[in-house]
């Protein structure tokens, strides 16, 4: 496979951040290339001068490790000036070229406002585009990879290949989530997708039973209490300011009025679940305290980030964690979709 770089998708705005990351990911492997990338595109393109480089990079390289990048897949073809009447036979005959045979196919735009014009042309061509692929055997739900076709424009598309275990199993690197009615604030949605992206599907087996116990720090009203009530996890929430009445007639909370900060619990919980507006090395420093004591067992919280040197600051917070835990935490961070100038990060202490 012709391999010309990586794609990476991430947040607007974001794409430094992006870029900053996969930089140092791959000099960290002796592995040196340049960015591509436009403010506000929500597009990422890493080139290595070598398409062996790109390929030893990619093998090493899964989604999920990756804080700013939401998908990331190796481009192997791209098109310019597509006919508008046929853009279906100069795409599949690159495809056709490239040699492989592929499970699933995306047809993406940017997550941006001219990517979400373009959704609609996307599903339309996706569909016109796996018809293709069936009828010339390209398709093989066997196969461990998937295609993704990028638009940028609707004339230009850059063909590019995931593997499906190291990458993310949505389009666009989106779980796309229903905001639920009964929720009491849209910042439920933060946890519900932190819960998708930060575990497994066996950990979120294993991790969230029913019974188990856990502490909100600045849980008022209850956006992230409800995703845990509604595991039928127990929550005793910290905030001064008022909780959802609905969470506390269930039966599963108990609201103290206290400060976040301040609070210590009677005996260890499962769960530590924090998205306070605070400093987030302030932050980090609280959570790092409640796991390095023992007072929770895994905890999953945000870090506001600054305006400016946001990766940097990104880097020392988690710093702070793992030099409090004596390098044996397992800590995820993720930008996730329904963040905005944060991240969410997962913690696990290991010793």
């Amino acid at each position: 496979m012709p391999a010309k770089g990586l794609l990476l998708y991430c947040r607007a705005g974001f794409e430094s951040e992006c870029a900053q990351e996969i930089a140092a990911f791959a000099s960290a492997r002796d592995l040196h290339g340049h960015v591509r990338a436009q403010r506000d595109s929500a597009v990422v393109e890493y080139l290595l001068a070598e398409p062996a480089d790109t390929l030893q990079l990619t093998r090493s390289i899964d989604v999920r490790a990756l804080i700013f990048a939401r998908q990331c897949s190796v481009i192997f073809a791209q098109l310019h000036a597509l006919p508008a009447h046929d853009r279906l036979t100069p795409i599949l005959a690159a495809v056709r070229d490239a040699g492989m045979r592929f499970a699933d196919v995306f047809v993406e735009g940017a997550d941006t406002n001219e990517g979400k014009a373009l959704a609609p042309f996307c599903r339309s061509f996706g569909n016109a585009l796996v018809g293709a692929m069936k009828r010339h055997g390209l398709l093989d739900a066997k196969s461990p990879l998937r295609l993704h076709a990028f638009f940028p424009q609707s004339d230009r598309v850059s063909l590019c290949v995931a593997d499906t275990g190291r990458s993310a199993a949505w389009p666009q690197g989106i779980p796309r989530l229903k905001f639920p009615r009964e929720a009491p604030s849209r910042s439920t949605l933060k946890l519900d997708e932190a819960f998708l992206v930060l575990l497994t599907e066996d950990e979120r087996t294993r991790r969230l039973k029913a019974g188990m116990s856990a502490v909100d720090l600045g849980a008022a009203p209850g956006g992230w209490t409800w995703q845990l009530v509604r595991r039928s996890v127990r929550v005793t929430a910290i905030d001064n300011g008022p909780m959802d009445a609905g969470l506390l007639d269930s039966g599963l909370v108990t609201h103290l009025r206290a400060d976040g900060f301040r609070y210590q619990p009677k005996k260890a919980v499962d769960w530590l679940v924090c998205d306070m507006v605070e400093q987030p090395r302030r932050v980090a420093e609280l959570m790092a305290r409640w796991l390095e004591q023992g007072w929770c067992r895994r905890a999953i919280f945000n870090l506001k980030l600054p305006m400016k040197k946001r990766y940097e600051e990104t880097l020392s917070c988690l710093a702070i964690i793992d030099d409090a835990l004596g390098g044996r935490a397992d800590i995820r961070a993720k930008q996730l979709y329904h963040d905005r100038e944060e991240i969410t990060v997962f913690v696990e202490s290991g010793g």
